[in-house]
């Protein structure tokens, strides 16, 4: 449906189905598909490694609890700390909404290193086997983001803008479009395949943060700023440009750090290979 220029957001129930207290909502399902789709990826690239199943479930799960607890408190400390103050009790009130991937990324990486610790494995290690699982639950959140007509784009005449309900009547960019193509399939495909070949520990998981950072510092100039937050540094910058700076220079510095200083091990099912990851802790 269009008007004028612009094609009008269809208004779409964000409860798929509900069953008394129960409630399936669309961002909820595009979760389970994301960590669905991580789970059958990571049981792909099992035999490169000599885990279990069972160790690769529990990394697993260490994982989506870091997205969960991590994206939370790193919407609320990044993104709404003013309601934090004003009221402790806001970061447990998760049916409000507010998940950040910043805080979500952190979240998986101190996961991971707990139980890369745990086990005695190499966290460079355990992070460039993680990195390629993430951008199609990343693409599938955007889709969310976008069926719930959230976190929608600024203002545009471009033909394929959106007039969203709630965002007023100026067509607006479809923000959460572009982050499913460039956060959710891009980024995919560029992991995925420069995971295929050996590399040094640490470049895998690097490539990934120096990408998602750089494709969501683009995002962001097509993306409206949360009102709050507007004018934060000067609407010159926003905050999830400033957040991705940071990301961008750490995973720039790890790809450097892993081709100057990590061994390139083939991904082997043998204890042997573990075994020379191990030695090189990161």
């Amino acid at each position: 449906m269009s008007q004028g220029n612009a094609l009008v957001f269809p208004q779409i129930d964000p409860i798929i189905v509900e069953i008394g207290p129960l409630a399936l909502r669309w961002y909820g399902l595009m979760y389970l598909v994301g960590f669905a789709a991580a789970y059958w990826l990571a049981t792909r690239r099992l035999p490169r490694t000599s885990w279990s199943k069972d160790q690769l479930s529990d990394l697993l799960f260490w994982c989506f609890m870091g997205v969960i607890i991590g994206g939370r408190v790193g919407y609320v400390m990044f993104y709404n700390f003013s309601a934090f103050l004003d009221n402790p009790l806001y970061l447990f009130k998760i049916n409000e909404g507010g998940m950040s991937f910043h805080g979500g990324c952190l979240g998986v990486i101190l996961a991971a290193f707990l139980y890369a610790k745990k086990q005695g494995w190499s966290f460079l290690y355990v992070g460039d086997f993680i990195a390629p699982l993430v951008p199609i639950g990343l693409g599938a959140g955007r889709i969310g983001n976008f069926i719930n007509g959230e976190l929608w784009g600024r203002t545009t005449d471009v033909p394929w803008a959106f007039i969203f309900p709630g965002a007023g009547p100026e067509p607006r960019h479809p923000s959460q479009l572009y982050q499913f193509a460039l956060e959710g399939v891009l980024l995919f495909v560029i992991v995925w395949l420069y995971s295929v070949k050996p590399r040094p520990t640490g470049a895998v998981g690097g490539v990934f943060l120096f990408a998602y950072g750089l494709f969501r510092f683009i995002v962001e100039f097509f993306r409206q700023p949360d009102e709050h937050l507007a004018n934060l540094y000067g609407s010159l910058i926003t905050q999830g440009q400033m957040l991705s700076i940071p990301m961008m220079l750490a995973g720039a510095g790890l790809v450097v750090y892993a081709y100057k200083y990590q061994p390139t091990v083939a991904h082997q099912n043998t204890n042997a290979t573990q075994a020379s990851h191990n030695k090189s802790k990161g």
